[in-house]
């Protein structure tokens, strides 16, 4: 009877192992999707910043996300929207004064990607805003550069920007 019990212990511990060992895979596993996806989603949003493409920049904010912090926060998909038609119209306008903007790229380095629990995560980094050259001998422009706190959540399966903070206080 000792025998018996014995082995049922250690089949017992074997499967508690083999368990908790494919457990810890598939977070693994989903850690590295959800890294991808965010990855993908901070992509998504420069490109559509860089090309004044207001429904793809709200498209990478939640219904209800913001751009900023305090009184001067942007939030919600129709002021996001507005903000970047505003600077693509800003744009047109000095451009039909006959002003050639260069074109202007942004840039996140030094990033670090935390997740809270499996739904919400945290990137923090820095940012810095670029303007390409206008000819041969003009070099680049570093127009702004500063650090960046992304509060960033799974809606429906998808990964979302609830807050995106370029100027925190700390």
């Amino acid at each position: 009877m000792k025998k018996i019990l014995v082995g049922m212990l250690a089949v017992f511990v074997l499967a508690l192992l083999a368990y908790r060992a494919t457990a810890g895979s598939n977070d693994m596993q989903r850690e590295e999707q959800d890294r991808a996806a965010i990855d993908k989603l901070m992509w998504s949003y420069t490109r559509a910043l860089d090309t004044a493409n207001a429904d793809a920049y709200a498209a990478t904010y939640t219904p209800d996300g913001q751009f900023g912090s305090g009184t001067t926060a942007v939030k919600g998909h129709d002021a996001l929207k507005k903000m970047i038609a505003d600077f693509r119209q800003r744009n047109a306008d000095a451009e039909a004064k006959g002003e050639k903007r260069p074109a202007m790229y942004h840039m996140e380095m030094n990033s670090y990607l935390e997740f809270i629990d499996k739904d919400h995560a945290r990137l923090e980094g820095y940012w810095q805003t670029v303007f390409g050259s206008q000819g041969p001998n003009v070099p680049v422009r570093v127009a702004a550069a500063g650090r960046e706190v992304n509060e960033i959540v799974r809606v429906n399966g998808q990964w979302l920007i609830q807050s995106r903070d370029v100027a925190p206080k700390d």
